[in-house]
């Protein structure tokens, strides 16, 4: 089975879940997740008609994600890695949606940067749904204060919530946990779900989900 053929498995998958979850068709995003993997291994996905793509560093994804871009009109690239301050006008330059705000130090920065560049990206919250100290995002009791103050103080709008629940639990209450704090936020667009269980993921409502090697194949 080839590059080609494992998206168009996804994609089917995806539009199964939704099925079965009683969606609309198409109310689940694919964003397809290229770590790791170079321009030639990434242009006949784009050639199969993918359009949206995640990154997890800044610098792997500036090696390789200008020629893409500019061979090809439209794509969309999602920051799904932790940002670091250092890095915000980099990553505004190329990124055109950022999933991983966690704190008030790179929601300030990143809020600079698209004024400085007059760049408006797409914004989520990551929130640490299990609490897991190796792990970025912001804990799950904070998010409603955190959104409030990047909505207000920090003058950004934040389009949605972003989670990775813990490897060794059942990922469910974790997508339930980020639904009902994306409902408190006001917020609409949920990014959970990846290669091991996104279809759980779109059960719970996500409206995109993050697979890599599913599509891509082992890194």
């Amino acid at each position: 089975m080839d590059v080609i053929d494992r998206l168009s498995e996804v994609l089917s998958r995806i539009r199964d879940a939704e099925r079965y979850a009683g969606r609309a068709e198409g109310s689940t995003g694919l964003v397809a997740v290229s770590k790791t993997f170079d321009a030639d291994a990434i242009r006949p996905v784009v050639a199969g008609g993918q359009r949206v793509f995640g990154e997890n560093r800044v610098q792997e994804a500036q090696t390789k994600w200008p020629a893409l871009k500019s061979e090809t009109p439209g794509l969309e690239l999602h920051l799904i890695g932790p940002l670091q301050s250092n890095k915000a006008a980099d990553a505004v330059t190329l990124f055109d949606v950022i999933e991983t705000i966690d704190r008030e130090k790179i929601a300030r920065a990143v809020a600079e940067e698209m004024r400085k560049q007059q760049r408006l990206l797409k914004l989520y919250v990551q929130v640490n749904t299990g609490l897991e100290p190796q792990k970025a995002g912001i804990a799950p009791a904070d998010t409603v204060d955190f959104v409030s103050l990047c909505r207000g103080a920090i003058g950004i709008e934040i389009e949605g919530l972003m989670c990775i629940p813990p490897a060794d639990e059942n990922p469910g209450p974790h997508f339930a946990l980020l639904a009902k704090l994306a409902s408190r936020c006001a917020v609409d667009r949920l990014s959970m779900g990846m290669s091991g269980d996104f279809t759980t993921a779109i059960e719970f409502g996500a409206t995109s989900v993050r697979v890599g090697s599913a599509i891509f194949g082992t890194r």
